[in-house]
């Protein structure tokens, strides 16, 4: 066994109907195909219905199941509501919501205009909320159980400069997480959040990091584990939380990063910088070995 392959025994999500938005690409694409294989169907959603139509078109081919693509952006309710419509006309039922839409600038705060600012937040916090708003409400009044896993990320909890929408955007979708575990338990209803790493994908991160920045600051250089994440990692763990196997996980957000945010919080971790041959003139002149 390896970490690049599937994790759960097959039929694992059968007959699960999974809705991801941002399902288009990167990882969201990545973590929906393996929810294919294990035998899912799902609705994918973004903006772009030309790229969500070809997205299916390629995942049915290669696993099977039934991919419906439909355009919506997450800020608008009304595109919301009108996508949970569709998405119970065609399944009937919607089983699971992973939230996975978002947007990021890397820049300093205050080189960013009041609209990019609020572009990030619409996306990550106000989408997210209107998703799992809308899906919740129609899950309580059906009386099904449902499951929303939310991707957020380690600075959710942390912050970070550079990044002061997305983080103050992530915060808000880690609190809605663990608020809805406790109130819609009682419904049958679970809230759990992923957050994760540097899982490089194409588009992502030459958006962020154009040229060759990408070269200097390789995020593999911050994991201590030495590489970035596999897709299929984070699909695994995916897998698991939108499955039945986790049916008493609630409220969590599990980190799988390599150990990157725990290196970047300890106050002496870039000691590894130092040479070999300074720690040796350190312990020479305090006159003994530690």
């Amino acid at each position: 066994m390896s970490y690049n392959e599937g994790m759960l025994r097959e039929g694992s999500l059968k007959s699960k109907n999974i809705l991801i938005t941002g399902g288009g690409t990167g990882l969201g694409r990545a973590m929906g195909e393996y929810f294919l294989e294990l035998g899912a169907n799902l609705v994918i959603t973004s903006r772009k219905l030309e790229v969500l139509a070809e997205t299916a078109k390629e995942m049915m081919a290669k696993s099977g199941g039934k991919v419906v693509p439909l355009a919506c952006d997450v800020r608008d309710i009304a595109q919301v509501e009108a996508m949970w419509a569709q998405c119970i006309a065609d399944f009937g039922q919607i089983h699971g919501v992973l939230n996975n839409a978002a947007g990021n600038f890397i820049s300093p705060t205050e080189r960013l205009s009041a609209n990019a600012f609020n572009t990030v937040l619409d996306i990550v916090l106000k989408g997210t909320s209107q998703v799992t708003l809308t899906a919740g409400k129609h899950w309580i009044a059906a009386k099904q159980p449902g499951v929303f896993l939310n991707i957020v990320t380690t600075y959710a909890w942390t912050g970070s400069g550079y990044v002061v929408p997305s983080a103050a955007a992530k915060a808000g979708v880690l609190a809605l997480t663990r608020s809805l575990a406790v109130e819609w338990a009682k419904y049958g209803i679970r809230s759990n959040a992923i957050a994760p790493g540097p899982f490089p994908t194409e588009g992502a991160w030459s958006r962020l990091l154009p040229g060759d920045l990408v070269k200097k600051f390789d995020p593999a250089k911050k994991v201590p584990v030495g590489r970035v994440g596999v897709h299929q990692e984070l699909a695994n763990l995916a897998a698991y939380l939108i499955s039945d196997f986790s049916a008493y996980v609630n409220g969590d957000v599990i980190t799988i990063d390599g150990g990157e945010w725990l290196k970047g919080a300890g106050e002496f971790n870039n000691l590894e910088m130092i040479p070999q041959e300074l720690w040796d003139m350190m312990e020479a002149s305090r006159g003994k070995k530690p």
